[in-house]
């Protein structure tokens, strides 16, 4: 087993593996470089999903949790679950930073504003977490409360908004307490791009009453549903009685924001939560008195009480590595740059001694959308990457945004040209990785692109996947003689190898270093190379 000295760890977000169908753009677009890597080298699959990665059985998973996998070495228990497990044994409901927030609404006889996705999907909140706030927001008697809508249609289907808002209101009828006050799709209100345009549209139609008016959250959806405009796009709508806000938020008011992943969710919190705010097209006054409570830890340089702190998570992968005294480089474009840093490091802020980071930006797509550009900044990170691998950089760890960010389009053509554009790149750090005898391991955080229609319904899927997603090895001396392959069309067949904790491990292993005893996943190298790989499973 050779030892390479260098490593390059790409991660494909939003790159799964599934069967030949009409929304497989990856079999679609053919892939060569990807093929001739499966085809050459030690290839398998990983669960990505449910408990494989820390979540509940049948959770698809995220960049977040993929990516907190990868580099943890370990199966990562996830917000959602340790939330929903503290609703289950009533500690959710003495939870200091909640009463701390409710009991200030009550002394001020302000109101309360919950903010965050109201979604099914799971990825970023859970209904189930609001209804519990509702509840407790019950049994503190207080008159006013209101949930600020956000509305989702990326992780879940385009028009469930309906649903998920007949859900809230059979909860605010159960508790006796709730009220819309305003709705707005996620492209507007869990902008994480620093498009401070569109965030500046939700905060002043929740601060001022500004923007689209309607009489209630269902007449809102439903008028755009006519435009065929549809939930991710809602415009910030204020829900108004008798012409005027049903609630703005104000001095005084309590507000608890409840994402559970605090990426989406950053941008909005900190203009309403951090006084010295300025990024907004006109500085606002700062709301005086307004106490601030988040899910999770959001940034801890904000003024904000936080529920569920995150769990320390030390020795992954960034953190063995810096140990080891190597120099490690981190890049992706913005869209995905918090998930190639903290989220890879376990939820640390601050980069370990040795480890260089570089964001590349994304393109500004918020006028169209990604599917008009859908090869992305890839080319420039592709650049970065050869360009670091001829430096002799020890490992690098890179996401290639495009599968994820483009499969949320749902446009099957435009999810073609995507993998095109991360298959050319593909086969350029392959070149490099070659040429300086580098491993080069390629991997993904969760399914996507592989599943653009629902196989049921038959309709527009822009949802993440439950399919497992590809592991390959590639370097000097891996080399895998196969008589007859097919590349990816053979993925499919494979019963997954191991789960995205244990690629930490492998990397480890393919540099000659023994993993720490806090990495309870293991290396796949033995399975890969000795005789159960792909090789004698086809």
């Amino acid at each position: 087993m050779p030892k390479f000295k260098q490593v390059v760890l790409l991660i494909l977000d939003g790159f799964g593996v599934a069967s030949p169908s009409e929304g497989n753009a990856v079999v679609a677009a053919n892939p060569r470089n990807l093929n001739y890597l499966i085809n050459h080298y030690p290839a398998t699959t990983l669960q990505a999903s449910g408990p494989s990665v820390g979540l509940p059985w049948g959770e698809r998973g995220n960049s977040e949790v993929g990516h907190l996998n990868l580099g943890a070495g370990r199966i990562v228990s996830q917000d959602l679950p340790r939330i929903s497990q503290a609703i289950a044994s009533g500690e959710f409901f003495k939870n200091r930073a909640f009463l701390s927030v409710l009991e200030h609404v009550q002394s001020n006889q302000s109101r309360l504003h919950l903010v965050g996705l109201v979604s099914s999907g799971g990825v970023h909140s859970s209904d189930e977490h609001l209804h519990a706030l509702l509840a407790l927001a019950a049994e503190y008697r207080l008159p006013q409360v209101y949930v600020h809508m956000i509305t989702d249609g990326r992780d879940t289907p385009p028009k469930a908004a309906l649903s998920s808002l007949e859900r809230l209101t059979r909860k605010f009828l159960e508790h006796g307490v709730g009220k819309v006050a305003t709705v707005a799709g996620r492209f507007y209100a869990m902008d994480r791009g620093a498009h401070w345009e569109v965030t500046e549209s939700v905060y002043r139609a929740m601060v001022y009453g500004e923007g689209e008016r309607a009489i209630s959250p269902r007449d809102a959806i439903e008028h755009y549903y006519d435009q065929q405009i549809y939930d991710e796009t809602i415009p910030p709508t204020v829900i108004t009685e008798g012409g005027q806000p049903v609630a703005t938020v104000g001095a005084g008011d309590g507000v608890i924001f409840f994402n559970f992943r605090p990426d989406r969710a950053l941008q909005l919190f900190s203009a309403l939560a951090d006084p010295n705010f300025d990024k907004f097209s006109q500085k606002y006054a700062p709301l005086e008195n307004l106490l601030c409570a988040t899910m999770t830890l959001y940034n801890k340089n904000l003024p904000a009480m936080v529920a569920f702190p995150p769990l320390v998570l030390g020795m992954g992968l960034s953190e063995v590595l810096s140990r080891q005294g190597l120099h490690q480089y981190h890049i992706a474009e913005s869209e995905k740059y918090a998930h190639v840093t903290s989220f890879f490091n376990g939820g640390r802020e601050e980069p370990f001694p040795g480890e260089e980071r570089e964001i590349i930006s994304s393109p500004s797509a918020y006028q169209k959308s990604y599917e008009d550009v859908p090869e992305m900044s890839v080319d420039q990170l592709g650049t970065k990457i050869v360009q670091r691998l001829r430096e002799g950089t020890a490992f690098i760890l890179a996401n290639f945004a495009n599968s994820d960010m483009v499969g949320h389009t749902g446009n099957r053509r435009a999810a073609e040209a995507a993998v095109l554009a991360v298959d050319k790149n593909i086969g350029t750090i392959f070149e490099a990785a070659q040429a300086v005898g580098a491993a080069f391991v390629i991997t993904a955080d969760h399914g996507n692109i592989e599943e653009l229609l629902n196989a049921r319904s038959g309709q527009i899927n822009k949802e993440h996947s439950l399919n497992p997603v590809p592991l390959i090895i590639a370097g000097k001396g891996l080399e895998r003689q196969k008589i007859k392959s097919r590349g990816y069309l053979e993925l499919p067949a494979l019963v997954p190898e191991g789960v995205l904790s244990d690629v930490a491990p492998t990397a480890l292993e393919l540099m000659g270093i023994v993993p720490p005893p806090e990495m309870t996943a293991i290396s796949l190298l033995p399975a890969l190379v000795y005789e159960k790989s792909l090789e004698t499973k086809i």
